[in-house]
């Protein structure tokens, strides 16, 4: 497990981020942050604003108030394309995929913003890692199962070469063999180095695989600490894991 060094300043940093819609308030005075190499998890019931948080780092969301610090710069004001292009890539709830388009087109398009001549190369790794998209790589993506393409959108987001990568419910209405090797994938992704920042259902897996986690409730961080220590919290295993 990957400890955060005090010494060194986070990859991201929010900082008392407020979102809203309309007169609800989404996300509260929101602060978090995550270090470079750390896999950090945020659990909470439905409507806690975790999905909120994400589309707010990644420029999809604008904030009322509050910071967002990446790579230790202000990205107030970014568009989601702008933020692609520096490595902060995120994979929505939903997947967003192009459906009317084959697999190697969407996988490419996760490309668009790269012109160095490691393009292929990364095709090929992504198509190792989901045999599966190889062999129907012709196919039009909206005809893939929801496991093919959350597999997809995973592979999309890679071909941006990520240095945070923010996932948003992977896991969300797969069969458990697919969640099971979408857990395998976030999991080695975050091996070879890139930093994620996971929203997911499935709290008990998300915490057992996370460094550290927060605990969103009606848009506040109210727990916050080692995943580990917070897997063994008696509240959150009576709000969050059945226990």
């Amino acid at each position: 497990m990957t400890a955060p060094n005090p010494s060194l300043a986070p990859l991201l940093d929010v900082r008392d981020v407020c979102v809203s819609y309309g007169g609800i308030k989404a996300v509260k005075k929101l602060s978090l942050s995550l270090f470079e190499g750390e896999m950090v998890s945020l659990i909470g019931a439905n409507g806690a604003g975790k999905s909120t948080t994400l589309k707010a780092i990644c420029g999809l969301l604008a904030p009322q108030a509050g910071e967002v610090l990446y790579q230790g710069r202000s990205i107030k004001g970014q568009g989601a394309w702008t933020l692609v292009s520096q490595g902060l890539v995120m994979v929505p709830e939903g997947r967003g995929i192009f459906t009317r388009m084959s697999i190697d087109e969407n996988l490419r398009m996760g490309a668009y913003l790269r012109s160095d001549d490691q393009i292929e190369s990364d095709m090929a790794s992504v198509y190792e890692r989901f045999p599966r998209l190889k062999e129907r790589y012709k196919q039009l993506a909206g005809t893939l199962s929801g496991g093919e393409q959350q597999m997809l959108a995973m592979g999309r987001a890679l071909m941006a070469r990520p240095k945070l990568l923010l996932l948003d419910e992977p896991s969300m209405g797969l069969s458990p063999l697919m969640v099971d090797k979408i857990f395998e994938v976030v999991r080695d992704v975050s091996k070879q180095g890139v930093t994620v920042l996971l929203v997911e259902q499935n709290a008990s897996r998300a915490l057992e695989m996370a460094d550290r986690a927060y605990v969103l409730d009606s848009g506040e961080a109210v727990l916050s600490g080692p995943a580990r220590e917070l897997l063994g919290n008696p509240m959150v295993q009576a709000a969050y894991l059945g226990a």
